[in-house]
């Protein structure tokens, strides 16, 4: 890792403790998201009275990915700026505090704005988790760390939705306790964590560290597939109910456990990445997007529970591909005064991405005047251009290597 004249070089490596933090860590706004799934119907009766309640309960589980969107690459200038142990720890605060605010809160408009500061947390601890494993580890061991982050988050997801559910058999209030988990890690990050960006002199995190110059333009290219990855994976979780609807089935079971197997895919693909640690990004973006494509495209013509199940099958594991390796692409070349803003890019391009999807259906369906089955196999088709996009790169990063060497 290159060091900077501001950087002061530390030897130490993360523990299992210090790497099991950051995992648990990044699986938080999972929490934010997944948990509350289940408890919407609830809050939408207790709430009925309230103005526009059908139209503001459902932003109650958005909020936070939009403020990820929005805001990640500022929290990743703060990262850059301040250190990353410094915005963790404030963040983990946070989060409990506006996170177990509907406990006490009964005006649906403050409990929106407290989702709002849970995105702002939320945004802090997946920033500062995923440029810490930047920071802490390199090369393969950084790719398979970041493979592990999506491991963990893929099975966060599929716990948190059973557990939103069961607590939420107890009230719809009684899941929100479980956002004390931010105060409950405080110590504990507080002991393990330690800040990557010193003072040269003194060995102290940097009071006032001077900010170096991001590539933006460079990184647009991944922050832009980083947004169709959130988008894509989106399609499934949103739409599925409608088209499966569509075919006849309407069973609330079977559209859980078809979601499930999305999970299981997208496990089972960033799994994947750990044993592929030494293929080019630009290669694994070929190979991703041609799942997510050609898994989209079995979707829009599946007349069967089966079909549809297979379909999700390999859409997800294509997923499961892109996540680990954006993230790690998003910090490649990047020294340690910048991988915060990578980091925040990464993370701000791929919820924004998730958030915009269902506008995306519309739009698309709407532009062209055609179905829902219609729209989703021209997004298939937009996936398989990004294949041949991802070829390109890798095409051309190959002949620059060869050319150097030479």
């Amino acid at each position: 890792m290159k060091q900077t004249d501001t950087q002061k070089p530390d030897d130490r490596k993360p523990g299992l403790s210090c790497t099991l933090l950051l995992l648990v860590g990044s699986c938080l706004p999972i929490l934010g998201a997944v948990l509350l799934a289940p408890l919407l119907p609830e809050m939408q009766k207790h709430f009925e009275q309230a103005d526009h309640a059908e139209v503001l309960v459902p932003m109650v589980l958005t909020m936070p990915a939009l403020m990820i969107g929005l805001i990640g690459p500022f929290a990743g200038s703060v990262a850059d700026r301040f250190g990353r142990r410094r915005l963790l720890l404030w963040s983990l605060g946070l989060y409990s505090v506006v996170g177990t605010a509907p406990l006490w809160i009964d005006d649906l408009t403050f409990i929106l704005m407290s989702r709002l500061g849970l995105g702002l947390a939320e945004t802090g601890i997946i920033t500062a988790c995923t440029a810490l494993i930047g920071d802490y580890f390199e090369g393969e061991a950084r790719k398979k760390t970041l493979a592990l982050q999506t491991v963990a988050s893929s099975l966060s997801a599929s716990l948190f939705f059973a557990l939103g559910g069961m607590l939420g058999e107890l009230g719809w209030r009684v899941p929100f306790w479980l956002y004390t988990v931010g105060f409950l890690m405080l110590p504990w990050a507080a002991a393990v964590v330690w800040e990557p960006l010193r003072d040269t002199a003194t060995g102290a995190p940097e009071k006032d560290h001077k900010i170096a110059r991001f590539p933006w333009l460079g990184h647009l290219p991944v922050f832009g597939l980083a947004w169709a990855t959130g988008a894509t994976m989106f399609v499934v979780a949103v739409q599925l109910g409608f088209l499966l609807d569509g075919i006849g089935i309407d069973s609330p079971k079977l559209i859980g456990l078809a979601i499930a197997s999305s999970h299981l895919a997208l496990f089972l693909g960033a799994l994947t990445t750990r044993m592929t640690t030494r293929v080019a990004p630009g290669l694994m973006g070929v190979g991703g997007f041609t799942l997510m494509g050609a898994g989209l495209f079995m979707l829009s013509i599946s007349q069967s529970y089966t079909q549809v199940v297979m379909a999700i099958l390999i859409n997800g594991y294509g997923i499961g591909l892109m996540i680990p390796t954006l993230a790690s692409w998003a910090l490649d070349g990047l020294s340690i005064e910048q991988r915060g803003r990578g980091s925040g890019g990464f993370m701000a391009s791929f919820y924004l991405g998730e958030f915009m999807s269902p506008i995306v259906v519309f739009g698309v369906g709407a532009a062209l005047s055609v179905g829902l089955t219609a729209t989703i196999s021209i997004i298939a088709e937009v996936c398989g251009v990004l294949a041949v996009l991802c070829c390109l790169q890798w095409a051309l990063a190959r002949r620059r290597r060869f050319s150097q060497a030479i």
